[in-house]
């Protein structure tokens, strides 16, 4: 009895030092989508006034975890009865990585007019206010969808052909990092010129430690927002070439002679660069067609 006992925990040991090994590669895969995430969140869960900004990403959070409520189940039924699906649905991800990415870099070189409503820049009603936060919530939710559904799919990429619990356990862990450790450090990004406010208040005297501090970190917070995006922008397109090289059987030889990093990120952005003139070209022909009838 004792000796079964002993021989269980060993099992268990054995199956979480898996778990943790396992775990460790699939968060370094999906990293540059942790990344875009990151900076994605923080523009969206910027732009309202102090006291609504907790409220605000508290309600996106909740909608994160209802999204990995819906994600992980059919991620694991995949993987158990159409396990072939999931290196089509990874290259399919891989594809939206690769374009979200040529995108950014389209936009950052070919600017674009966005009209962003900030609840701090004009006087509106509670209502009004209301409106602006369900929208944003919602659009954020969206795009922590699309996110999640990347995350999940790259994290059981990396564990298919393990037993169901270890994927279950691995990508589970996955999900929740993704959800606790994104929105954690955006509640404090966001929260960063906050807290240099109340350091400049701290002291009446102009140039003082406190006041130099808190300038600092009010001056700080577009830039991090921004540093963000453009680590998030690479990242994908690593994350990207990463995909296409490792699960399309053309590709495993296709610039060999470079340095794995600058492979990854040249596929990356080849296949981006492709999937954005697809789109542009299918859009314009749309709105061709639009303006005839």
């Amino acid at each position: 009895m004792a000796s079964g006992f002993f021989a269980l925990l060993d099992d268990i040991a054995s199956l979480m030092d898996d778990v943790a090994t396992m775990a460790k590669v699939s968060t370094k895969k999906t990293a540059g989508i942790l990344g875009d995430d990151l900076a994605v969140n923080a523009e969206k869960a910027s732009g309202f006034v102090a006291s609504r900004e907790i409220p605000v990403l508290w309600a996106i959070t909740k909608g994160s975890f209802l999204n990995k409520v819906i994600i992980l189940p059919i991620a694991f039924l995949l993987s158990a009865f159409l396990p072939w699906i999931v290196p089509i649905i990874l290259v399919l991800g891989g594809l939206y990585l690769a374009y979200e990415g040529a995108e950014k870099i389209y936009e950052y070189f070919v600017p674009h007019n966005h009209d962003q409503v900030s609840i701090t820049e004009v006087e509106l009603t509670k209502s009004e206010i209301l409106d602006i936060e369900k929208s944003k919530i919602k659009s954020a939710i969206i795009t922590d969808f699309i996110l999640s559904v990347e995350i999940v799919i790259i994290a059981l990429g990396t564990v298919i052909g393990q037993p169901l619990l270890t994927q279950i356990l691995v990508v589970s862990f996955v999900a929740l990092i993704a959800t606790v450790g994104v929105y954690g450090v955006v509640a404090l990004i966001v929260r960063m010129d906050d807290f240099g406010y109340r350091l400049i208040k701290l002291n009446p005297e102009d140039k003082s430690v406190s006041d130099f501090f808190g300038k600092l970190l009010v001056n700080a917070l577009p830039l991090v927002i921004k540093s963000l995006s453009v680590i998030g922008t690479i990242a994908l397109l690593l994350v990207a070439g990463g995909i296409f090289i490792h699960n399309i059987e053309q590709l495993h030889h296709f610039l060999e002679v470079l340095p794995s990093i600058i492979r990854d990120f040249v596929v990356g952005l080849l296949v981006g660069v492709m999937v954005l003139l697809i789109v542009v070209g299918l859009k314009k022909i749309i709105s061709i067609v639009k303006g005839k009838h």
